[in-house]
């Protein structure tokens, strides 16, 4: 299982909006998500924006692409660009992946 953890900025003043949106993710992405192999996915908010993104997966290149296939994920993403700093693309083409340096079992 590859384990991933990926950063992006959020734009301090859409910080509750996000939150909000993300208190409330719609069942069709949500089943998506789950559907093209992200599994144990968590986002972290920290107050200035930065934006942790985890998730557990066997193949993340493959499970990127099974969403980018899905209409769901095209009119997510849509509605999730204007909520991000330097972002060039959508937001999930935008994730900056950190490599794992160390992992406590």
């Amino acid at each position: 299982m590859e384990r991933v953890c990926f950063l992006l900025k959020v734009r301090p003043d859409r910080l509750e909006e996000y939150r909000e949106r993300h208190a409330a993710v719609w069942p069709e992405m949500r089943a998506a998500l789950s559907e093209t192999g992200w599994h144990n996915y968590s986002l972290f908010l920290r107050e200035d924006g930065l934006l942790v993104g985890y998730l557990e997966t066997d193949d993340f290149e493959a499970a990127r692409a099974a969403m980018a296939e899905r209409d769901v994920n095209s009119r997510w993403q849509a509605e999730m660009a204007p909520f991000f700093e330097e972002l060039d693309g959508t937001p999930d083409q935008g994730m900056v992946s950190l490599r794992e340096v160390f992992h406590l079992d």
